[in-house]
């Protein structure tokens, strides 16, 4: 466990870092993120109008709160879709600490809701839909999935409903995605903090008085603050819990990762007949793939569909 008194004097703002914590003598732990390169990366593989990044890049920063709390080798997927102009919206994040993600959306639509002073949120870019949390624990388990309705103009009540419904956990999600330049020019950066109550039991008692009184405190996060440059993790939560005490749990490293190959493209093209593969056949020779997450573009030769 790191004392956060300590580190906090050091001023160090280490990015793409999910960080576990816990308040002192309560019963509330937490998880919050702070997102830099790997956002960035994310976002710009693809010419997003800025709703839509925006929109990303907190599903981006959900997925590692949420992620980062599984207790094996896995992935958790985070998605929604809709009848809005963005159909859907999806991260996958595996627990070595690998984030990719993609929108699909209709630019004419996105245009016509991003008139006006408010920047569309959640509900407004999605419609009426559903929000969905895949786990998968590999090939030789059952998959674990969670659905409710989309409610609420921002991922982060989306998240919340989730956990009330699915969970039974009360549940606090705040997320910010935004642009900062810290020397290099306008980037990309995303942050988050989750917090969520431990059920009351006969030692601990009843836990709802801390419970309310923590939540008080965390309503006073400020969106800049997730994604401000120079306020590190350990800054954000002395400044919110200081009074009570909060200690670091661990800390894991993020990055933007696409597990995209050409032994994956050629086996998805080998599920086809040989008269599908040979209508995919380019002018020059070749069948070309590109993946929706990261953009990269496979050329393969028909034999590779084999």
């Amino acid at each position: 466990m790191t004392d956060i008194a300590a580190q906090t004097a050091l001023g160090d703002a280490p990015d793409d870092l999910v960080s576990a914590f816990q308040i002192e003598g309560l019963p509330v732990r937490g998880r919050a993120v702070r997102l830099g390169a790997a956002v960035d990366e994310v976002l710009t593989r693809h010419d997003y109008p800025e709703p839509v990044a925006n929109l990303l890049g907190e599903a981006c920063a959900l997925a590692a709160l949420v992620g980062s709390s599984l207790k094996f080798e896995g992935r958790l997927i985070v998605q929604a879709q809709g009848d809005g102009p963005v159909r859907y919206v999806v991260v996958d994040y595996d627990t070595s600490g690998a984030l990719r993600g993609y929108c699909r959306f209709d630019p004419e639509e996105v245009a016509a809701v991003s008139e006006g002073f408010a920047r569309p949120g959640a509900k407004t870019l999605l419609g009426g839909g559903t929000f969905v949390m895949t786990v998968d624990q590999g090939p030789d388990m059952d998959r674990y999935q969670g659905i409710t309705p989309i409610e609420g103009e921002t991922l982060a009540l989306c998240a919340e409903q989730y956990f009330a419904q699915s969970e039974q956990t009360p549940t606090r999600v705040r997320l910010a995605v935004g642009q900062a330049d810290s020397g290099e020019g306008l980037k990309w950066r995303a942050g988050g903090i989750l917090i969520q109550a431990i059920a009351g039991d006969e030692s601990r008692g009843e836990t709802q008085e801390a419970w309310t009184h923590v939540q008080a405190l965390f309503e006073t996060t400020g969106e800049d603050e997730l994604i401000d440059p120079t306020v590190p993790t350990t800054t954000l939560l002395w400044r919110l819990f200081n009074e009570d005490g909060v200690r670091l749990l661990e800390e894991k490293p993020l990055r933007a990762f696409c597990r995209c190959s050409e032994d994956r493209i050629g086996a998805v093209l080998g599920s086809f007949t040989a008269e599908e593969v040979a209508e995919m056949v380019e002018p020059d020779g070749k069948i070309h793939v590109t993946c929706e997450y990261c953009s990269r573009v496979y050329a393969l030769e028909p034999t590779a569909a084999g």
